[in-house]
């Protein structure tokens, strides 16, 4: 439901979203590692408020995405996988800022499957590399480095020194943000920028291909160690998680592998610091930062061998975590770091609430506005997750980096779903027990209390929580019916072969990896 205001409408800041793909909060300075370098989300922290438990509605790129911008769950948008379309007639945050007096502009990674690729966006400037139709001949191939950018063995094997094409991606959206920042500047010292502006930027590192240039990675060999969280062995494992484990080639990794992905992992996200500072220099040039809402977020994290696991997929706090960072100067306490948990969305309606536009009306958001300048004061604790796939039999797919079926798919698919309550984690998987946490004893997840006695009353409380309005058996009957549907729109594409709208030509020559 709409949240009451708390903004002045007279008062809209210009609001700057800057999005990565696949950032674990944990692997950068502000939240306290002391290795990597991130200066300039560091700096821009300093100005501004952290948010410690920040949740994804999904560990995974696109419904993570579609919520974001809707408010609403994936089993409300219906976008659980990434090859799902958002419906058209579903108003997101560019919609509700539009309507508010903005010009919404996007720039780079969104993600957006199908004809629409704008979703509210008054401009899309720098498209995502795949194809907008999935089924579409028109695929991309990662050339060396093929297979390393889904969940698979590969990645590890193929990681390393060398190029990330995804690093390319983003440094023209860098280039293509400055320059427009910069037209924006030249009208705002003429006196003619007569609206205010949302504009959202999306890059795609530090996802991997785990592979890093030279004078980036090696700032870190010898500096990056091993996982914390050693992997447990295999049949001791939660037997969904063993089959993920196993499914994808991670039952056992060698520690060779291990260092190699991590040290570019961070090699990765000291990289996409460099280029999110370019685009924090043009807005500082230009005379934007003091005036300027701005979000730093991710879509997902990334488990970088914690728990004997990678990529995302899980709700284990690497994966399920995001960075949280709102600034808005004389608006919101800087320097200012909060152990509180909130729904990534919530960021969404704080910016609507800073804009003074109503929120999306199915959206579950809840500003933060209140709840910064009162140190979180007065705030609950509570965030959901969830993760949902296709059966097996219903998982084909045009991939090449699946090799033609869907590594996510099981027998009688996937519907799994995450409730964090105060220091309290419940991870609900269909057809097996439960796994229960509590973060606040227990910040590492390695000691499950689901079959302790003591826990058995918070455990029903939250079991009941994640199952009202939720029904795993009703998601598993509707994601079958959309995907017979999906199947014939994949066909369709495949043969009919429609022009991409919007998108950046990828070249596989890009994706280079050296020696090792």
């Amino acid at each position: 439901m709409p949240t009451e205001k708390s903004g002045n409408p007279q008062e809209k800041p210009n609001i700057i979203w800057i999005q990565t793909d696949q950032h674990n909060l944990n692997v950068m300075g502000a939240y306290g590692d002391p290795i990597v370098l991130t200066p300039n989300l560091d700096s821009l922290a300093s100005r501004g408020s952290l948010i410690r438990g920040a949740y994804c509605a999904s560990p995974i790129c696109v419904p993570s995405r579609m919520s974001l911008i809707t408010g609403m769950y994936p089993h409300e948008t219906e976008v659980w996988t990434n090859d799902q379309m958002l419906n058209s007639s579903i108003p997101t945050v560019a919609h509700a800022l539009g309507a508010a007096g903005y010009k919404p502009i996007q720039i780079g990674r969104m993600h957006f499957n199908g004809v629409d690729q704008k979703h509210g966006f008054s401009e899309r400037l720098v498209g995502d590399h795949g194809p907008n139709y999935p089924g579409s001949p028109r695929t991309v191939s990662h050339g060396i480095l093929s297979g390393t950018t889904g969940p698979d063995r590969t990645s590890l094997v193929k990681s390393g020194k060398g190029q990330n094409a995804y690093q390319i991606h983003d440094e023209l959206v860098a280039q293509t943000a400055a320059s427009y920042i910069d037209r924006l500047g030249s009208e705002k010292r003429a006196g003619r920028l007569d609206q205010p502006i949302f504009l959202s930027i999306g890059l795609m590192l530090p996802h991997q291909p785990f592979v890093a240039q030279s004078q980036d990675f090696d700032r870190y060999v010898g500096k990056v160690d091993l996982p914390e969280i050693p992997p447990d062995r295999i049949e001791s494992c939660h037997p969904y998680i063993r089959w993920w484990r196993d499914r994808t080639g991670i039952t056992t990794v060698n520690e060779e592998e291990v260092l190699r992905a991590r040290v570019a992992y961070w090699a990765l996200c000291d990289r996409t610091d460099q280029i999110i500072g370019n685009i924090l220099d043009s807005l500082r040039s230009n005379g934007f930062i003091q005036d300027s809402l701005i979000i730093y977020t991710s879509d997902h994290g990334e488990q970088l061998g914690q728990h004997g696991l990678w990529w995302k997929q899980t709700f284990y706090e690497n994966s399920a975590l995001v960075p949280a960072l709102i600034v808005w100067p004389g608006h919101i306490p800087e320097n200012q770091m909060l152990d509180k948990v909130i729904n990534q969305f919530d960021l969404t309606s704080t910016v609507l609430d800073a804009a003074g536009s109503p929120d999306l009306p199915r959206s579950h958001g809840r500003s933060m506005l209140d709840m910064l300048n009162k140190k979180g004061d007065g705030w609950e604790d509570i965030a959901f997750s969830e993760y949902c796939m296709n059966d097996s039999d219903y998982g084909r797919t045009y991939s090449p980096n699946l090799g033609g079926g869907d590594v996510h798919a099981k027998p009688g698919g996937v519907q799994n779903r995450m409730i964090r309550y105060g220091p309290w984690k419940l991870n609900y998987y269909h057809g097996y027990d439960p796994q229960l946490f509590n973060l606040q004893e227990d910040p590492l997840e390695m000691l499950d209390r689901n079959k302790d006695p003591g826990c058995s009353a918070i455990r029903a409380e939250l079991l009941d929580r994640i199952l009202d309005g939720w029904n795993p058996d009703n998601v598993h009957d509707r994601m079958r019916l959309l995907k017979e549907e999906q199947i014939i729109t994949e066909d369709w594409a495949h043969n009919v072969d429609p022009a991409d709208e919007l998108r950046w030509e990828f070249d596989e020559a890009l994706d280079q990896l050296c020696g090792q």
